[in-house]
């Protein structure tokens, strides 16, 4: 009969416990504190159908890569460049903002091909080159 005693109020003391640490985990959830920093070596930033609509990475040093991935055939090596690209619903780039130790370009992508604008400060000489929908272009430097 003792044993029995002893059981059942070993049984109350851990449902006392259980619904004590129940309702101790209802109650406002809260979001964790935010990263201060967040270190990666690239970030994409995708759709809903996950198509990349946003990157920023970084290209090493080399050659000059056409889309297709083979190398270009001018022979210039580039220096490391830190890239950021805005890509249009179409996969293609409308905005790209680039730095190197060279220096620092813009380029505006417009709705019809080949229209944009390059903004360049390369290697102490800036331009700006505005290219129409028929392809001519203007070239504008100090």
């Amino acid at each position: 009969m003792k044993n029995q005693r002893e059981l059942i109020v070993l049984t109350l003391v851990n449902l006392g416990i259980l619904v004590f640490l129940l309702l101790r985990q209802i109650g406002p959830v809260e979001a964790s504190s935010p990263a201060t920093v967040i270190r990666a070596r690239g970030l994409e930033i995708v759709d809903v159908q996950g198509k990349v609509r946003a990157s920023i990475q970084i290209v090493p040093a080399g050659p000059a890569r056409l889309a297709d991935g083979s190398v270009a055939k001018d022979g210039k090596i580039y220096p490391e460049t830190v890239l950021f690209r805005l890509i249009r619903p179409d996969g293609r780039p409308s905005v790209k903002i680039s730095t190197s130790e060279q220096g620092s370009g813009l380029t505006l992508g417009g709705g019809i091909d080949p229209t944009y604008i390059v903004l360049s400060a390369d290697d102490g000489a800036p331009s700006l080159s505005l290219t129409d929908k028929d392809g001519r272009q203007q070239l504008v430097k100090p």
